[in-house]
């Protein structure tokens, strides 16, 4: 292909991009990030690029990551004794400061590589302006330690972040009413956000396609689905363990506010462009009761 071939190809990307940032410009933008795109460092910085260009067009991002595969690595280098309940990891509180100090390294780390990109960033965890306060939870009334379920979201952090043309990066540490420290899972966190900030659009990063009506055969995504097809899609039994609390997450965002919740494959390099900017798509996009237009 000539020069004057791939000038013309970049042109109409460019062009099917513009009614996307004209629709979407000014809105928030919740994406959270996690999986394989966490630990490949070239993944990573297609992602943070990604949300670099998300809010230079005008857009307001908001990260949300988790870390529990560098949280594991670093229990394991402590030496400490995992204990499971429910197939779930108790945090007990070494593991909760081990946590706490994986998921800081981990946030400052996104925050540099957006400052790089010319993109100012500022880095908090939800202890933060009492971002997140949270209660413990249990895993079928059992304990399994310093494990948060969100009550509340305060914006006001968040919110003044954004104003002041900052991109904030979150990660899921949150606090109870006597200040202790609680981890939660980084999904219910981007959902509680993305729902209390009014957000248009949240985006989960993972390590598959999107849904499958057939979790074997490839040729069954879904590209998008409503609200009530996803509930029903929950009770047909075809939904992997894995995937059915984020699909539950994306319907309670849904029912929250949130205009459109994506699932998308965080090992495909540029996928929030992909996803956001084109026509097609390359996830699961879930709406609300009528089925719309991808966007």
């Amino acid at each position: 292909m000539g020069d004057m071939e791939n000038w013309l190809e970049k042109a109409n990307v460019l062009n099917e991009a513009l009614p996307y940032i004209q629709r979407f410009r000014g809105d928030i933008m919740v994406v959270k990030y996690g999986g394989s795109a966490m630990v490949d460092q070239s993944l990573q910085q297609s992602v943070i690029s990604d949300v670099a260009l998300l809010k230079l067009v005008g857009f307001r991002p908001i990260v949300v990551h988790g870390g529990g595969k560098e949280i594991t690595k670093w229990v394991e280098k402590a030496g400490l004794n995992t204990k499971f309940v429910n197939g779930l990891r108790v945090t007990d509180e070494p593991t909760m400061e081990i946590a706490e100090m994986v998921l800081n390294k981990i946030n400052k780390n996104l925050v540099s590589m957006m400052e790089k990109l010319g993109v100012s960033a500022i880095g908090i965890s939800g202890k933060d302006g009492t971002t997140l306060r949270v209660s413990k939870k249990l895993s079928k009334g059992q304990d399994i330690g310093f494990v948060g379920e969100i009550n509340e979201v305060n914006t006001e952090l968040m919110q003044k972040l954004l104003d002041n043309d900052f991109v904030p990066v979150i990660c899921p540490i949150g606090v109870d009413e006597n200040y202790h420290s609680y981890n939660i899972n980084a999904d219910d966190a981007a959902c509680a956000i993305a729902a209390a900030m009014g957000a248009s659009k949240l985006a989960f990063l993972t390590d598959i396609e999107g849904v499958y009506r057939d979790p074997l055969n490839k040729d069954t995504l879904i590209s998008t689905m409503t609200v009530p097809e996803a509930k029903e899609f929950l009770n047909s039994g075809n939904v992997g363990g894995g995937m059915l609390p984020k699909l539950q997450n994306c319907i309670d965002a849904i029912n929250a506010g949130v205009e459109k919740v994506h699932i998308l494959d965080g090992r495909i390099a540029h996928c929030l462009l992909l996803e956001f900017f084109t026509d097609g798509g390359i996830g699961t996009a879930i709406v609300g009761g009528n089925k719309k237009k991808k966007a």
